[in-house]
């Protein structure tokens, strides 16, 4: 239902006195907060403004954010109970209680997941064109395309396997898709058990041959269970099943015992095969037999079986959003040139004239690749040094980062081996920049280096002038398509300073605490921020009221949000746009009540952190790569950087305020951690965030002659 803004903050009194503000009642569980946001996700599967195959990317992203979910966050608080671990975290919930509430609100959500999908994008997708059929429904002669298809290209690879005292349960990998098969001899009573794992290479979706120009599909599984006879000859199916497990992928790393940490992930990465079972996902037809006897062997209880009521493993529909359709996907948006980029022969010419900032998509990624690039080739620069935090499969920025090293150049690549789900990639790239000569390194032991920066050291006249690319998100000029981030260039001398530190610190043995410009994770960050939280509740008064903004992805750190509490008790209006995760209660009488929180999620993943303090008249702005989280600001290496050019300010002032003002996608946080949609009072001009900075990049394409289709 959707409520009017003094609706929001009203529902419910909270006892704990104003200055208690360490009070377990004024703190959301963090686990609980961000299946809100994964609900968030799911709205936009049902919100019919959406074209249909953007409306089913937004359910294959509602899955595979779950997958990560519990491979992390739930089998980590597994963990703790089996190990006897109660800590109690700042909103007072252990983790067997936060466990129960999880199971209860995740069978809720996947069922609602089921209902969008069966009920509405499914049917209407087939109105379109694009069929999911079921055995039943194909004809004789599609069935007997469907048989050779099997017999040519699955059957050969297929590896059933028994089940009984000489053939023990398989070790099988997480989130891959398993056949449960019930057997039975000819004339005898005992069922027998088999197991058909589905390689991981094979296609989920097989097109069948259609002659309405439309798209068929029947699923691999659906297909094996068909011609399950065929590698079981001679006994008779009594049943046929999917399944799917969900294992513990949390890496257990210590780093201080590695002698070689880039072995040691190795290794750990081949534990993840073997980790603990914490989800059991069921197809609805499973006989109750199979399904115990899975739970038994799995040890998996009843809050974490989820019978799917529709299909298994929903994250692999995205590959639907190949098929030709453009009717039924967005509009497509080319990201915008810049026009300073543009009256110069080179990156350095227009870094010379001005920082630059870049706000990623709308703003072209290329200019950042370029940078790169440039410098590669470049004779008068020296050195590259580049954080990698993660980057592309064919990654153009890798590829000048090697060229670099034939040139001449040092070159130094800080890849962070321990950034989630692409641990794997980053040994890849760091054996291949290794073998080129490029200088790789891990970073500081203990600490995870999350920070997005670029230095370009370059000869100039009888010196040297230091170029620096600061972001807010990764190098990966995919991801750039679809995250929103903030990019600045400059060559700023007090930054390039901070910039030679900080790769120091990286590098080497650097003990460096104080910084020029930069706020640098762990040392500084935590304070300087702090400061400035400060200074807006002592500074503020009527006539001069102090403002604080914040848009990050999460905001967890308890004694954060304490300072956050006390700014908004001294009167302080604190405006916060937060994607994610959120342990702030806001609009609590007496307490948040000048704090409102809200959540945009649309077509592009919101992935800037930008922070806004306004005291005594004058504003402050920064931007980095840091959450406001206990892991970001105590756990990582990560920067946060000002913002000083007067003309940047403005415009990133002006993204801030659009964010702000977004009445199409914002959805409102209560005092409970609910989200609504605000009523919007008749006449009032719709505002789309996303969709604005889209025509604001069209725009500034036409006023550069370049016409976008």
């Amino acid at each position: 239902m959707a409520l009017t803004p003094n609706q929001i903050t009203r529902k419910k009194v909270f006892p704990p006195p104003p200055d208690d503000l360490q009070d377990t009642s004024l703190y959301i569980n963090r686990e609980l907060s961000w299946l809100k946001f994964n609900d968030r996700v799911l709205e936009e599967a049902g919100d019919t403004t959406h074209p249909l195959l953007e409306r089913l990317k937004f359910i294959s992203i509602f899955s595979s954010n779950l997958d990560e979910f519990y491979m992390i966050r739930v089998a980590g608080l597994k963990e703790q109970v089996h190990a006897g671990i109660h800590d109690i975290a700042a909103d007072g919930l252990g983790p067997d209680v936060v466990l129960e509430r999880i199971s209860k609100q995740l069978h809720a959500s996947v069922k609602e997941q089921a209902r969008i999908l069966e009920k509405d994008i499914l049917p209407k997708l087939r109105h379109r064109g694009i069929g999911l059929k079921s055995l039943a429904d194909v004809s004789e002669q599609q069935l007997d395309y469907l048989e050779a298809f099997f017999s040519d290209k699955i059957y050969p690879v297929l590896t059933p396997l028994a089940i009984d005292p000489t053939h023990p349960f398989p070790q099988l990998n997480g989130l891959g898709i398993n056949l449960f098969v019930e057997l039975k001899e000819p004339d005898e009573k005992g069922i027998k058990i088999a197991v058909v794992p589905i390689p991981p290479g094979l296609s989920r979706f097989i097109p069948l041959p259609v002659t309405n120009g439309g798209h068929d599909f029947v699923l691999i599984e659906d297909l094996i269970s068909q011609f399950a006879g065929k590698l079981f000859p001679q006994m008779e199916i009594v049943s046929s099943s999917a399944f799917r497990i969900t294992r513990n992928a949390d890496l257990d790393i210590s780093e201080a015992e590695a002698d070689d940490l880039l072995k040691l992930i190795e290794r750990e990465l081949r534990k993840r095969r073997v980790g603990m079972v914490v989800r059991l996902e069921v197809s609805w037809e499973m006989s109750k037999r199979s399904r115990e006897f899975l739970q038994k062997i799995t040890k998996i209880a009843d809050t974490d079986l989820y019978e799917c009521p529709s299909y298994l493993d929903l994250s692999s529909f995205m590959s639907l959003m190949k098929l030709d359709y453009p009717q039924l996907k967005d509009r497509p948006f080319s990201p915008a040139l810049s026009a300073q980029f543009m009256r110069h022969n080179n990156v350095f010419e227009a870094i010379s004239e001005g920082d630059i900032l870049l706000h990623h998509p709308y703003d072209n990624f290329q200019h950042v690749i370029d940078f790169v690039t440039e410098a590669a080739n470049d004779p008068d620069v020296l050195a590259i040094k580049q954080t990698l935090y993660r980057t592309s499969g064919d990654s153009p920025i890798v590829e000048a980062l090697k060229r670099a090293v034939t040139k001449g150049k040092q070159v130094t690549a800080l890849i962070e081996l321990k950034a989630r789900f692409d641990e794997q990639n980053n040994i890849v790239w760091a054996k291949d920049l290794d073998r080129a000569g490029v200088n790789v390194v891990y970073g500081v032991l203990g600490l995870k280096t999350h920070c997005k920066i670029s230095m370009v050291v370059r000869k100039e006249g009888n010196g040297i002038k230091r170029y620096l690319h600061l972001s807010t998100g990764n190098y990966n000029e995919k991801t750039a398509r679809i995250y929103t981030d903030l990019g600045l260039m400059t060559c700023n001398d007090e930054m390039g300073e901070d910039a030679s530190g900080l790769f120091n610190l990286l590098t080497g043995y650097s003990l460096q605490r104080q910084w020029k410009k930069f706020l640098v994770a762990p040392s500084n960050m935590r304070h300087r921020i702090t400061e400035q939280i400060k200074a807006c509740a002592e500074h503020h008064s009527e006539a001069h009221p102090a403002r604080i903004i914040i848009v990050v992805n999460s905001l967890v750190d308890p004694p954060m949000i304490e300072e956050l509490y006390k700014a908004s008790q001294a009167g302080v209006k604190i405006e916060m746009v937060i994607r994610g995760i959120c342990s702030l209660r806001p609009g609590i009488p007496g307490i948040s009540d000048n704090i409102t929180v809200k959540s945009i999620v649309g077509r592009f993943l919101q992935h800037p952190r930008i922070f806004y303090f306004k005291y005594n008249g004058e504003s402050q702005i920064f931007a980095g790569s840091a959450d406001l989280m206990q892991r970001n600001l105590n756990r990582r290496v990560e920067l946060i950087f000002p913002v000083e050019s007067p003309e940047i300010k403005t415009r990133i002032r002006a993204i801030i305020q659009t964010l702000l003002d977004d009445n199409q996608k914002s959805r409102y946080m209560d005092a409970e951690g609910d989200y609504h949609i605000h009523e919007l009072p008749e006449g009032t001009e719709p505002i789309h965030a996303q969709e604005l900075f889209m025509e604001q990049a069209r725009e500034r394409q036409q006023k550069l002659g370049i016409i976008q289709g």
